[in-house]
């Protein structure tokens, strides 16, 4: 095989694994104790305030202080080229929705026999295994609206992957803001409830990365395009005899 194909067949297969293996949860075994507990919530009688971002002006309600150590299984950034929903409302303060797991679903590892996937304002889970839908463990995951005005946090929010160990602390708040039109959005207040309304919508004030996921799957991404790249060069450089 010449060294153009061997290039190209290996970059083929390490950006193919480093794909299909991005985003791998870790055993539950492999997660801190911390994440058995459940998030803490201490309702408030805070006034509102203003918040500023992307040139708008939000009015922010908070309702409680909360608190969340959790595993996240999926994610939406709100920068997403296809994220219709936030560019028609005007909202640049929602920088990222983090789907997290925690407490009965972490200690005994009800996650792992879960999938998840995100959208835009939403998180998808589903199962195959019926012990996975017991009450215990469907409430504890949440998908978490996350706000911010603070340049420093929102780069924090953007680095966060799937499978890393997280706390992220702040207010349970409702925001809203009159550019151009009325717009309002809400926050749950209970793990209990599922479906439209059912996400906390947290102002973050502080995110601490508890323990990173693997970074190999990124490192294979990066060698696999390496590897094609250098095996398209060495392809086209290569001399190529005509047919007769």
């Amino acid at each position: 095989m010449s060294l153009a194909r061997l290039l190209l067949v290996g970059g083929t297969a390490a950006l193919a694994l480093g794909i299909a293996f991005d985003g791998h949860l870790p055993r539950a075994a492999e997660l801190l104790p911390a994440l058995s507990d459940e998030p803490l919530q201490r309702a408030v009688a805070a006034p509102a305030f203003q918040a500023h971002a992307g040139q708008v002006d939000y009015r922010i309600a908070p309702v409680a202080d909360y608190e969340i150590t959790g595993l996240v299984v999926s994610r939406h950034d709100a920068d997403t080229w296809w994220d219709w929903i936030h560019r028609a409302s005007n909202d640049h303060l929602n920088v990222v929705d983090l789907c997290m797991i925690w407490g009965a679903n972490a200690a005994d590892g009800a996650y792992e026999k879960m999938s998840f996937s995100s959208g835009q304002f939403v998180c998808y889970y589903s199962s195959r295994d019926d012990t996975a839908w017991q009450p215990q463990y469907t409430r504890a995951l949440s998908n978490n609206h996350l706000l911010t005005e603070d340049p420093h946090i929102a780069r924090q929010l953007r680095r966060l992957r799937v499978g890393d160990q997280v706390r992220i602390g702040g207010q349970l708040a409702s925001y809203s803001h009159d550019a151009g039109f009325a717009f309002t959005r809400g926050t749950s207040l209970t793990r209990e409830d599922t479906g439209n309304g059912a996400c906390e919508t947290i102002f973050v004030r502080e995110v601490e990365l508890l323990r990173r996921a693997p970074t190999w799957p990124l490192w294979l991404r990066w060698l696999g395009a390496a590897l094609l790249a250098l095996g398209l060069v060495a392809w086209f450089a290569a001399p190529h005899r005509p047919r007769n």
